[in-house]
């Protein structure tokens, strides 16, 4: 059986030039929206790395592939 990987809270944080991303108000509300689905009074780490990504995936999405050949 393979090894698990480490929760987000054991990793060291990731090294970045531009500090990290900043959730916007929308964002916020919807990780506490997430977690107060999940009985929780605030957003965890979990909840916050989800928006994150959820909008990073929809952002790179809008944008389409992008295709030279036209």
């Amino acid at each position: 059986m393979a090894a698990r990987k480490p929760g987000p809270w054991r990793r060291p944080a990731p090294k970045r030039r531009e500090g990290g991303q900043k959730l916007t108000p929308e964002q916020v509300q919807e990780a506490r929206a997430r977690a107060f689905a999940a009985g929780r009074r605030y957003p965890n780490l979990v909840d916050n790395m989800y928006v994150a990504a959820k909008a990073k995936r929809e952002g790179a999405t809008a944008e389409g592939p992008s295709d030279e050949a036209e």
